[in-house]
């Protein structure tokens, strides 16, 4: 049987009394390749915001491993959302900091890794990327 990973239950998206999408339900499952894809206006980006808490629905929850996000607290929620990993199409990157200082952020704040540490990991996270010897270079 397939464990749920994520599960949309009645999520309804409105934006004040303009309903966006009315009682979404659907499940993803651990190891598979989900998609969302539509025209131009159609909610999928509205969708991917109340995923991840960004817009709060107007009915319905989103759950992850079991554990609802809407009804979790506010130190509940902060621990789902240290488990993602989210980017955007503009790639989300902070213009002024470096692609070094992007990358290493999150762990600053995050995990008890040393400065040192730190380094190696955004090194090998460029790289993997393709962009090994640019971590001084801005977004731009």
């Amino acid at each position: 049987m397939p464990q749920a990973h994520i599960e949309v239950c009645g999520l309804t998206m409105a934006y004040g009394s303009r309903v966006i999408q009315r009682d979404l339900d659907f499940t993803v499952n651990r190891g598979d390749v989900f998609v969302i894809m539509g025209g131009s206006g159609c909610g999928k980006s509205t969708l991917l915001k109340h995923m991840i808490g960004l817009l709060e629905p107007a009915a319905g929850e989103v759950l992850y491993d079991g554990t609802s996000f809407q009804r979790a607290d506010a130190a509940g929620r902060d621990a789902l959302r240290r488990r993602w990993g989210i980017t955007y199409q503009g790639g989300g990157l902070f213009s002024a900091m470096t692609l070094a200082e992007n990358v290493a952020l999150p762990l600053q704040q995050y995990t008890p890794l040393d400065a040192a540490t730190i380094a190696d990991v955004v090194s090998y996270k460029l790289a993997l990327v393709g962009l090994a010897g640019f971590e001084s270079y801005y977004p731009s």
